[in-house]
């Protein structure tokens, strides 16, 4: 997500991937889901959602993902991580272990790694695909110092200290770095809970003194569980569902894992705002995770997360990754079935 979820509608299309070969879509109709507050200006979108079939799993023939030859992430992936406001190291570690298990191809199925195959799909203009070796390339606790209060421009100034020549840690990497800020639960954000959980763009050179492509996510455990921890949590107009028990037992970062996973899949296929997106306006594009949106399983649509899988203490996941982990995260577009899809489907 850059700035808002849009359904921008346009006919079929022909995808060539990496060898070669020619893709023809074809698909039918879709509908992301996120809980938005009933005074939002995106409750429109739920609202829509919940009134529509639960049998769709996100697939059209109306959405035109389209390339628009700007670079994707090939190179390896360096990701480094700026930890904003107050955060204990066990919630670091589960979304450590997310990050990682992105590149651990040795992990029982369904597995982040192959999640990750779907993103891996997207080329750019070379023939390239998208990475699959990632990478936490260095870390640092930015504490609270831009305040307990974040917008889009002081989240640029955060990035620019937490770098190594302005006194930080992190070094300046403009081939394969990603720039990850997370804030903790009691950290406000412009728009968090209403417009947006997460979103990515790019550090303009005019601030930070480059341009490196960034996400913020943050962490919704006390704030709006039940827009940016949803299933975790569900809203009041919600009363016939209940909440999923979160597989790491903190809602608040379990709901932050499928938020990091679907800015990751965007920053990757669309780093400059210039690459995979449906629609003509870069400032507000339809990419590869907001058209999968809240769709977590086969049979996924109306508010439901789809078919996902149980552990033996009752917690809800479709993905495991290293270290016994298990993460529940949503599904991605896949260019060549024109569909959302994830590798706990059962069709």
């Amino acid at each position: 997500m850059i700035f808002a979820l849009l359904s921008l509608l346009a006919p079929s299309y022909i995808l060539v991937d990496g060898r070669g070969l020619a893709l023809a879509a074809t698909a039918r109709s879709f509908s992301p889901f996120r809980p938005w507050p009933k005074d939002s200006a995106k409750y429109s979108a739920t609202a829509a959602a919940l009134e529509s079939s639960k049998a769709f799993e996100g697939s059209s023939d109306y959405v035109h993902m389209k390339y628009h030859m700007g670079p994707v992430l090939s190179p390896k992936m360096h990701v480094y991580i700026v930890w904003y406001g107050a955060w204990d190291a066990s919630d670091k570690a589960i979304i450590k272990d997310f990050l990682l298990s992105i590149s651990t191809h040795k992990l029982e199925a369904p597995s982040v790694a192959k999640w990750w195959r779907t993103v891996r799909l997207y080329t750019d203009q070379t023939g390239h695909n998208i990475t699959d070796s990632v990478i936490i390339g260095a870390e640092h606790d930015a504490h609270y110092s831009h305040g307990h209060s974040l917008t889009r421009m002081s989240v640029q100034q955060v990035l620019k200290s937490a770098l190594a020549e302005n006194n930080g840690s992190l070094p300046v990497n403009s081939h394969g770095g990603l720039y990850l800020l997370l804030s903790s639960e009691d950290v406000l954000m412009q728009e968090f809970c209403r417009a947006v959980c997460g979103f990515h763009y790019f550090t303009f050179p005019s601030i930070v003194g480059y341009t490196l492509p960034y996400a913020w996510v943050g962490n919704s455990g006390k704030q709006c569980p039940e827009v940016c921890a949803y299933p975790f949590a569900i809203p009041s107009y919600m009363p016939h569902t209940q909440p999923m028990k979160p597989p790491n037992a903190n809602r608040g970062v379990d709901g932050m894992i499928s938020v990091i996973g679907h800015e990751l899949a965007e920053m990757s296929s669309n780093p400059l705002i210039n690459a995979w997106y449906a629609g003509t306006d870069p400032t507000a594009p339809t990419e590869i995770a907001d058209l999968c949106e809240g769709m977590y399983g086969t049979g996924a649509g109306g508010g439901y997360t789809g078919s996902v899988l149980t552990d033996d203490k009752g917690a809800s996941y479709n993905l495991n990754g290293i270290h016994g982990r298990k993460y529940l995260v949503q599904w991605v577009w896949s260019p060549v079935l024109s569909a959302c899809f994830g590798p706990n489907a059962q069709d």
